[in-house]
Order: C-alpha cells, then sequence, then structure tokens
C-alpha cells in the first residue's frame, strides 16, 4: 500500500501490523514505521471511532473491552487514516518511536502460564527424571498450566531483582533461605484477552475474545521452584517478575503467518478439537548480554492458544479484559532452539560461552536478557514483535 509513514518495504512495523501500546505520558498509540500515532488526539479530532475508549485512557483496556468489530473498524480506519492524505492535524499526533517511552500497554487482570511445548516438556523430564518417561499421563491430554501473579507482569526495560526463597541443593542437608543462585529466563508468546466472558469460552471462539499477542519472559528462579513445587506446583519460583513486549501485536496481523499445528496423538477430547487447527510462525531469538544463543521456534507447539484458552475456562472460570496467558517455554528439537537457560544448557553441565569471552550457566546479577520475535509470511513480509528485555540487579 502507499503510504505517507514510508516504511521500508521489509520493515517489521508496516500497515500490515499496527501493534497498539501505552505510554508513560498518559496516552495510548498505534505503530506504523517509526512513528506512533496518538490514539487519544485521532479520536478527538474524529480520525478514529472507537467509542470513546481511546480518550483519556491510559491503558488500552477500554479498547480491548469493546469487542472484534469495534477491532476490525478501528483497524481498517487506521490503515485509511494512513493511506489517505496526510494533513499539518495528523502531523501534530505523531511521535517517533525512539524518542516516547512506553508503558505496560494493558493492566492484567490474570495471568496464566501453560507449559504447552512438548519439546521443553521433554527435555525437562529428561533433566530431572532421567529414569522415568519423558511426559507425564496428562499432558497429552490437557494443557498443563499454573495461575500466575498479575501483580509482577512488568513492561520490557523494567530492572528484575534478584528474588529470594528457600532453596535446597541435592548435597545441602537442609534447605536454607537467600537470592536465587539458579535464575532463568523462558520465552513465551503471551496473549491478551479483550473481549470478557461470563463461562465457557468454545475453543472456535478465540479470535472473539483475545486481541492479540506480546512476547513473554517468564523469569523463573529454579533453585526455588525445585524446592517448592512438589506437591502443588510453581509458587515464589515464579511469582516474582513477568517481562512482556510494549507492543501489543493485533491477531488480524497474525493472520498472514498462521502454520500448521502439530498433530495430536492420541485425539483430544471433544472440547479441545478445533474446527480449523493452527499455530504460527514465529521465530523468537534470545541474547544473553548481547550474544545470540538460541533461536526458539514457535510454530511447533503442542497446544494452541485457542486450545488454552478453552481449557482455562472450561471450569467455568471467567475471562476479563485484560487477562494474558502465556505459551510457556518455547522450545524446538535442537540445544541452539531451547527457550530457557536450563536447557540450553543442560542444567549447567554445558555453559555458554558470551562473546565477551565469559561463559554462564545462569544468570548473574548484571546479566541483560533480550528475546526478539517476529512472525513470517509466506511471501517473506515479517510481522515484528520487538523486543522484550531485562537486566538482573542485586535485590537492596
Amino acid at each position: 500500500m502507499t503510504t505517507w509513514i514510508e516504511p521500508a518495504a521489509d520493515d517489521p512495523f508496516g500497515l500490515h501490523n499496527l501493534p497498539l501500546c501505552a505510554t508513560r505520558a498518559g496516552w495510548t498509540g498505534v505503530r506504523a514505521g517509526d512513528l506512533i500515532l496518538n490514539l487519544a488526539a485521532a479520536e478527538e479530532a474524529g480520525l478514529v471511532d472507537a467509542g470513546g475508549t481511546f480518550t483519556g485512557a491510559k491503558t488500552l483496556n477500554r479498547f480491548l473491552a469493546t469487542g472484534r468489530p469495534t477491532w476490525t473498524r478501528v483497524r481498517e480506519q487506521l490503515t485509511e487514516l494512513f493511506t489517505g492524505a496526510k494533513t499539518a492535524t495528523i502531523e501534530g499526533m505523531l511521535h517517533p518511536v525512539a524518542g516516547t517511552a512506553l508503558a505496560l500497554p494493558f493492566e492484567v487482570a490474570d495471568y496464566v502460564d501453560f507449559y504447552s511445548s512438548e519439546e521443553h516438556a521433554n527435555n525437562l523430564s529428561r533433566i530431572f527424571r532421567p529414569d522415568s518417561p519423558t511426559l507425564l499421563p496428562n499432558w497429552k491430554s490437557l494443557p498443563v498450566g499454573y495461575h500466575g501473579r498479575a501483580g509482577t507482569v512488568v513492561v520490557s526495560g523494567t530492572d528484575i531483582p534478584r528474588p529470594h526463597g528457600q532453596r535446597k541443593a541435592p548435597d545441602e542437608e537442609r534447605p536454607s533461605h537467600g537470592p536465587s543462585r539458579r535464575l532463568d529466563v523462558e520465552a513465551e508468546l503471551g496473549f491478551v484477552v479483550g473481549a470478557s466472558s461470563e463461562g465457557v469460552i468454545g475453543v472456535d471462539d478465540f479470535r472473539e475474545h483475545v486481541f492479540g499477542a506480546v512476547l513473554v519472559n517468564d523469569w523463573s528462579a529454579r533453585d526455588i521452584q525445585a524446592w517448592e513445587y512438589v506437591p502443588l506446583g510453581p509458587f515464589l519460583g515464579k511469582s516474582f517478575a513477568t517481562s512482556v513486549s510494549p507492543w501489543v501485536v493485533p491477531l488480524d496481523a497474525l493472520e498472514p503467518v498462521k502454520a500448521a499445528a502439530v498433530v495430536q496423538d492420541p485425539p483430544v477430547l471433544p472440547y479441545l478439537r478445533e474446527a480449523e487447527r493452527y499455530s504460527y510462525d514465529i521465530r523468537c531469538e534470545i541474547r544473553w548480554n548481547g550474544t545470540l544463543v538460541s533461536r526458539p521456534p514457535y510454530a511447533g507447539i503442542y497446544w494452541t492458544p485457542a486450545q488454552q484458552l478453552a481449557h482455562l475456562t472450561a471450569n467455568g472460570a471467567w475471562a476479563r479484559t485484560g487477562d494474558l496467558y502465556a505459551s510457556g517455554t518455547i522450545s524446538g528439537a535442537t540445544p541452539e532452539q531451547t527457550g530457557s537457560f536450563i536447557e540450553r544448557t543442560w542444567n549447567g553441565a554445558h555453559p555458554v560461552r558470551l562473546d565477551d569471552g565469559t561463559t554462564r550457566s545462569f544468570l548473574l546479577d548484571g546479566d541483560t536478557v533480550t528475546i526478539s520475535a517476529s512472525g513470517w509470511c509466506s511471501d517473506g513480509v515479517v510481522v515484528g514483535f520487538g523486543e522484550v528485555t531485562g537486566t538482573v540487579v542485586t535485590r537492596v
């Protein structure tokens, strides 16, 4: 499309994307190329019609709650705005991405994290249960997950204080309390609920309730997690921080990057059977202090986001505007495709060498991790997610 924004042909944030954001200045925006349009200003000027939900809004929640007809209409209006004539009015609403401080794009209502990569589940089983079957009996029957802590979801760029908790190494007689000695990351894709529900959401109603997706780093204290998780699962080893990218990529932008999902065997129960079963060709990269250490591929995820949402509400639990649910660690078939450092270093047995000559097994204070991702279309067009980054700091 011809546009006065003039992004490069291969710009991952061209008009095929149009991700939304929130700024620290207190307004919401949409990105096109290297510019952000102030959505409140555009709505007040009558350039878009979101039912007044952008005006005065510091986050996207009010807009997310409007539902798919409004999401579709606003996306069409924005496309027309960027491809029409540029005016002085529009010029005054534009801000450079580089000079705009971004905030958490939506207020998180609830946070659920799944465990949906078969490769990741197999790897952890081989590390911790080498003499047992790699997958537990329920894993291929339902999307395994845990309920996280919404209040510790933070936007990319937020420092991550090293968590403290109980930990007990195999060679220690008693547990102790202190800073985690095995701090890790998990590269994930998160889905943002817009339209709420009062009960069960059918597996084929995914698009009616989910607005879009963000990148997620579910920071994990492996030593705390290992000591506490039996019998009820993750708690303090996970709840201290989860980072998300500032750009919410609409599902509409991901339509061209759909990919065939893996065949599920054995067949799933009826409430999890999809009329159209698909994943997304989204490719991640993980950098540790600037060194590229892994490229996890999302396309091979075993449980799709539609199945995850259907299962999340299957017991009658409501989905609320601002709910965030994540894929779980994305891992591929090789060490260079793993989405966590416990897998990449095989629990520390094979440390990775960084470009500065140092080696790492788990995170040290001062380490910075950046996860980026893009969706790949069949014609070579790329849908950008940007980055989610965080630096580990000593807890005061």
